[in-house]
């Protein structure tokens, strides 16, 4: 008999799966997505109860650069179960996931920076497109503005809404946003007294990204409330 681990803190659910970590099978919330006809859905739930590993999984299920190997991660596990129509979902669309968890900056000016650096490697990940006439030239410029730390505010405050059309029109399909706890910089921008600044400059990131985007499949996206 295989001893499995308990793995406190991991947030990866591959990792949960193939380190044989404890793991109590969430998948079904998969379905309750799919199911759910609403656009955009908030999750809130107190700190360190999975909500991060949750979205990992919804990514690993989700995302349209999933490996054959990766598929098996859900093998045995509920969503399986479910049938053909959640399944033939598995590897579907291209998924933006993104943390805001660590931008906890004293000023505001440092909380755009953060920001723009947590855009930025997003976009990396997506450097690949870059390679397609799907994507035209000024959308590479505005890209690389973004990995260059080149963009303005206005452009920063369109890259999420800009990265899912480009997503789109690489793929085909819409895009899955997943928005890991999107309100740990407006909780320090309250306590270190540049909240009505924060707010102002987060919102219109969410309001673009969130909001009449035309190439939005479905959005998830969490916070923290207190216990």
């Amino acid at each position: 008999m295989t001893d499995k681990g308990i793995g406190i803190g991991v947030e990866d659910f591959k990792k949960v799966i193939l380190e044989d970590i404890y793991y109590v099978d969430k998948t079904e919330y998969i379905k309750e997505v799919i199911d759910d006809k609403s656009e955009v859905l908030l999750i809130t739930r107190p700190r360190r109860f999975g909500k991060t590993l949750n979205m990992s999984m919804l990514k690993y299920f989700f995302d349209a650069n999933l490996k054959e190997y990766d598929k098996q991660l859900f093998n045995g596990l509920n969503i399986m179960k479910c049938g053909e129509k959640y399944i033939d979902e598995m590897g579907k669309y291209p998924v933006i996931s993104i943390s805001f968890a660590n931008v906890k900056e004293s000023s505001f000016e440092d909380m755009k920076f953060a920001i723009t650096s947590v855009i930025a490697d997003l976009y990396l990940e997506f450097e690949y497109i870059l390679e397609s006439d799907k994507i035209s030239e000024s959308e590479k410029k505005q890209f690389r503005d973004i990995v260059n730390y080149t963009a303005n505010n206005v452009m920063i405050e369109k890259s999420i809404l800009n990265l899912s059309k480009y997503l789109e029109k690489y793929y085909g399909t819409p895009v899955i946003i997943l928005i890991d706890e999107y309100d740990a910089p407006l909780e320090t921008a309250y306590i270190e007294g540049y909240y009505d600044n924060a707010i102002n400059y987060i919102r219109s990131i969410y309001s673009l990204a969130l909001k009449g985007n035309g190439h939005l499949k479905k959005a998830i996206v969490t916070r923290n409330i207190k216990s």
